[in-house]
């Protein structure tokens, strides 16, 4: 017990009763909860099968067991590990006799929804969207244990939402299947209805411990406080700094309410990180205080010291990315840094197309931490793809329909019957529709000038020429979709072919990346193979590295652009504070002043790194980048009134809107 400092102690050494336990990050946390379950078998005389332990994933459930039956010497003990769907499962074999095959598969669970997409014939564009967007909403409302009445769907018309859900919570039932969410619902019903079951299970439990409790939802939580009561022996282990899941159900809310639901619950702060330098502990928590629903924390780092943080604004997003390429090369042969010790981290996967690329023009190995969608199989770009194919002459029946109405034209599919269509035939069948055969003449005349073109010039006659980006607005509208979010693929795929003088070089690089993230796919489990992770910052949660790059720190992709209200605003933070504190030793945070040849500017997240909001005072002296240097006279907690030197002016100016712009330097 010596090398444990003291709040470590205190959250080891606690037996009965409610306790939170606020870890951050590389605080020893997963010590903390496999030392107090020893300690309570071996020093309180708890009985080992009284206590469970409850993790969000199985490969944490498996991790803890394994550090735990280090600790025992490798004496088995009747300690229960498990996420919570596999205990509440476990609940509700006992009670149903459920069994494993009733768990209804990932591949079923698409089918059922492919088969209600054809029963109920809804016209999609790209099903597969669809079905990915209905299938994660109606888990959403699942683990809310939400009312449909109070509930609007962002897939698609609240009706049509409806009666998805019905329909395949009824396929469901008729197979006697369940899947995750249901286990929820049903063990609260169960324990609901059944109290002498809840009873059984309350003896048998009589300590409870939870990691990472910040990711917990609504239901999960409300099963949990059934299962804990009446002794309430609930051991909390969690940092709400780092609830990132809020898509996924998870409320911070939760966290940051435990002590209004236990008024008596012991508190413990585990304070020292032992993972990074105070460079880097210090640089994060200039940015998470700026969060307002938190608990406020005093962190120390246990390695004093440290490389300093490297910020720097690039021109282009290209020039950003050599220069990672370059430091990678530069920690690998020179500090003799594995690749596998760096990662690259970005706010979402659609980041990481050119990230690839480059990495495969210099031959760096690499490993990803998600499953990178391949872009080029997008269906936007198979609508660009089919444009381009049919501009070189392709009759194909499948070529046509993909395009003939995107945008609209009104050209009907029985007017394309066999397998090979020509304009010149589509024109003829239309003879005496005046507005159909000027249409076609428009597209026979779009066609003609596409294939002349390079391909980057292509796509953007097809953009606007064309009005595909109409199209998308449009798509957009009738969807619930962003619309800013179907114009960054396109985007994203016109920047993949400028470098490319002919649509065959084009066409070559797309088959050649698909094979080549078809290979890291299959690699990507191989956790021993040399490679740069390149990783999401919601991937990353719970990996630390030797060098982190955060890339593409800008205002619109962290904090995304459609992060629009405040709690939205400090989930981005908190998926920032995140991906800063994965680095051990150095940290690299990058951003361009141009994305895709449109002006860009850094992140507010970067403005609070490189200035800390406490340093406002009165009296301290400021450079301003428009009115000059002053001298602050007043602050309240959201401005700051300074009397300019210059003209003697006195303004008052909002904090945030100075730190994120990065207007002012201290003096």
């Amino acid at each position: 017990m010596r090398s444990f400092n003291p709040a470590q102690l205190e959250a080891i050494r606690h037996k009965d009763g409610p306790m939170m336990v606020l870890a951050g990050p590389g605080s020893g946390k997963t010590t903390v909860i496999t030392e107090r379950i020893r300690c309570l078998i071996e020093e309180a005389g708890v009985h080992p099968g009284t206590i469970l332990v409850v993790t969000f994933t199985k490969a944490a459930a498996v991790e803890m067991k394994s550090r735990f039956l280090q600790l025992c010497g490798g004496v088995s003990m009747p300690v229960s590990f498990g996420t919570f769907h596999s205990i509440f499962f476990s609940i509700l074999k006992a009670a149903y006799n459920y069994q494993a095959g009733d768990i209804i598969t990932d591949s079923r669970r698409m089918e059922i929804f492919r088969e209600i997409v054809a029963d109920e014939q809804l016209e999609l564009d790209d099903e597969n969207d669809f079905i990915t967007g209905i299938a994660s909403e109606i888990s959403l409302v699942k683990g809310e244990n939400m009312n449909l009445d109070h509930y609007y769907s962002t897939t698609c018309a609240e009706d049509i939402f409806r009666r998805v859900y019905a329909a395949y919570n009824r396929k469901l039932r008729q197979a006697r299947q369940i899947d995750f969410d249901d286990m929820l619902v049903f063990t609260w019903e169960l324990f609901r209805e059944r109290k002498d079951i809840l009873k059984a299970w309350q003896n048998k439990f009589q300590y409870i411990l939870i990691d990472e409790f910040q990711d917990i939802n609504r239901l999960q939580y409300e099963i949990i406080r059934m299962l804990a009561a009446p002794k309430n022996n609930l051991f909390i282990v969690g940092d709400d700094d780092q609830s990132i899941y809020r898509f996924r159900g998870a409320k911070p809310e939760i966290m940051l309410g435990f002590l209004n639901d236990y008024p008596g619950a012991k508190q413990a702060l585990l304070d020292v990180n032992y993972r990074c330098t105070q460079e880097i502990v210090e640089g994060a928590l200039r940015v998470i205080k700026n969060n307002k629903k938190r608990y406020a924390k005093a962190l120390a780092a246990f390695h004093k010291g440290g490389e300093p943080l490297k910020v720097k604004l690039f021109n282009d997003v290209r020039e950003e990315y050599d220069t990672v390429i370059k430091e990678i090369c530069g920690y690998h042969k020179d500090a003799a840094m594995p690749l596998k010790d760096m990662a690259v981290l970005y706010r979402t996967n659609t980041g990481s197309r050119q990230m690839i690329a480059k990495l495969m023009e210099y031959n760096i190995p690499f490993r990803m931490k998600d499953n990178v969608p391949n872009i080029f199989e997008h269906w936007i770009a198979r609508d660009l793809i089919a444009y381009i194919k049919v501009a070189m002459g392709s009759q194909a029946r499948s070529d046509f329909l993909r395009i003939i109405n995107r945008p609209k034209r009104y050209i009907a599919r029985q007017y394309m019957e066999g397998a090979n269509v020509t304009l010149e035939e589509l024109r003829q069948r239309h003879a005496g529709k005046e507005w159909a055969v000027e249409r076609l003449d428009k597209l026979i005349y779009d066609m003609k000038t596409i294939r002349d073109m390079d391909p980057f010039a292509a796509v953007n006659y097809i953009r606007y020429a064309v009005g595909y980006d109409g199209y998308l607005t449009e798509y957009a509208s009738m969807r619930r979709l962003a619309e800013d979010e179907l114009l960054d693929v396109v985007t994203e795929i016109q920047e993949s072919a400028r470098d490319f003088k002919t649509f065959e070089q084009w066409f070559s690089y797309m088959e050649n990346y698909g094979l080549r993230l078809q290979a890291q796919a299959r690699r990507r489990e191989n956790a021993e193979r040399d490679g740069v992770v390149l990783s999401t910052m919601h991937s990353a949660k719970g990996l630390e590295y030797d060098a982190v790059f955060i890339i593409d720190a800008n205002e619109g992709v962290v904090p995304h652009k459609k992060a629009v209200m405040e709690e939205d605003v400090e989930e981005e933070r908190r998926m920032f504070y995140v991906a800063m504190t994965r680095a051990r030793k150095y940290l690299h945070i990058y951003f361009a002043k141009e994305r895709y040849h449109k002006p860009a500017v850094m992140s507010r997240f970067v403005g609070e790194l490189l200035l800390d909001r406490d340093k406002f005072t009165v009296g301290q002296r400021v450079r301003h980048k428009v009115y000059g240097e002053g001298r602050i006279v007043q602050i309240t907690q959201t401005s700051a009134t300074i009397l300019f030197e210059a003209d003697k002016t006195m303004k008052t100016l909002s904090i945030s809107f100075c730190i994120s712009n990065n207007l002012l330097t201290l003096l």
